[in-house]
């Protein structure tokens, strides 16, 4: 039997997750970074890769959730390439740089969406569109 989830719950689940990254009192936004390789196996692990280019965040920085689903907020977003790489996932951190969440990065059918993947040291690279969503089902 499958578990469901109903999307109340789903929209729930969602925000609750996104306000973390507007939570602590290190800095006034969360940030998301861009690293190059394979992301790690869990969100607990350390990352892998070289971060590529970090961004600050709007405060908030996703919208509420509908169909257990949050958008990025402020986007298009700029960062400058720090290093040069191609980027392959992301990672969001709280305002004390607790990590939020991983996602993949690319330039369609990711879960955040740039320009480019092809990151240069100095270059800019733009952050068009950014979701976490979270499932209705399980098998």
């Amino acid at each position: 039997m499958a578990t469901r989830i109903p999307t109340a719950v789903r929209n729930a689940a969602c925000d609750a997750v996104v306000d973390r990254v507007d939570t602590g009192s290190g800095t006034a936004q969360g940030r998301l970074r861009i690293y190059s390789g394979s992301q790690p196996a869990t969100a607990n692990d350390a990352p892998s890769g070289t971060m590529l280019a970090e961004v600050s965040l709007a405060n908030p920085a996703f919208s509420a959730s509908s169909a257990g689903q949050a958008t990025l907020l402020g986007t298009p977003l700029s960062a400058t390439g720090a290093a040069a790489g191609t980027a392959g996932w992301f990672r969001i951190v709280d305002r004390d740089g607790g990590t939020v969440m991983d996602g993949s990065a690319g330039t369609s059918g990711t879960q955040l969406i740039l320009n480019t993947t092809t990151i240069s040291i100095g270059a800019t690279v733009q952050i068009t569109a950014g979701t976490i969503t979270m499932p209705g089902s399980e098998p």
